[in-house]
């Protein structure tokens, strides 16, 4: 496999991983809150977060990359090193709690560059019907580990709620664009073949 392009400023990113042999990477329910602790910490000086998805084995998170001037901490790690670092502070969680060695995750993480605004729209969609589809869950929303209640709640989130309400001209928008399924065409490019 060939190696991934570095994650550049200022772009929209569909970023996925999922665990090594297809194992889970969270094992206990407290590892899903533990894991976005962390995403906060690494991920939040240098991107912005509009939807995510954490299953058993694997996630999803649809990001904007900051710009250089964006960013929090000048001096950070490149952004592509950031996830890496995030990833890394995991896995050695997981591995000295379940007395467990080696990698956790798949390397490289998966990561595809969002092209154009309807992408954006259906990549959210995807991103939240995944439980569903993987027979997690029968209604998606039921699925604690996700960003839509977030999304529709009016609680305060480090989400850019209103950004992704906006594409869906609304959270009446938002909702119904959730009632249909996303055709695999329209999210192809942006999902690696293995994670459909």
């Amino acid at each position: 496999m060939s190696k991934p392009s570095a994650l550049q400023y200022g772009q929209y990113y569909h970023i996925y991983n999922r665990g090594n042999n297809r194992e889970n990477i969270f094992i206990e329910e407290r590892n899903y809150p533990y894991f976005l602790e962390l995403y906060a910490r690494y991920i939040e000086p240098i991107a912005d977060t509009y939807a995510y998805c954490l299953l058993r084995n694997h996630f999803h998170f649809l990001v904007q990359v900051k710009t250089v001037e964006e960013q929090e901490t000048p001096r950070v790690s490149k952004p592509s090193q950031q996830f890496g670092n995030l990833f890394n502070a995991y896995a050695k969680a997981i591995n000295k709690t379940h007395d467990r060695t080696g990698s956790l995750f798949q390397n490289p993480f998966g990561r595809a560059k969002v092209a154009s605004d309807a992408h954006l729209l259906w990549l959210v969609v995807y991103i939240h019907l995944n439980p569903q589809r993987h027979g997690f869950v029968n209604d998606f929303r039921a699925w604690t580990y996700s960003s839509y209640q977030a999304l529709v709640s009016a609680k305060p989130t480090r989400l850019r709620r209103d950004d992704v309400l906006s594409w869906f001209d609304g959270l009446d928008g938002f909702k119904l664009s959730h009632q249909q399924d996303v055709p695999e065409y329209r999210v192809a490019s942006l999902v690696l073949e293995d994670f459909v």
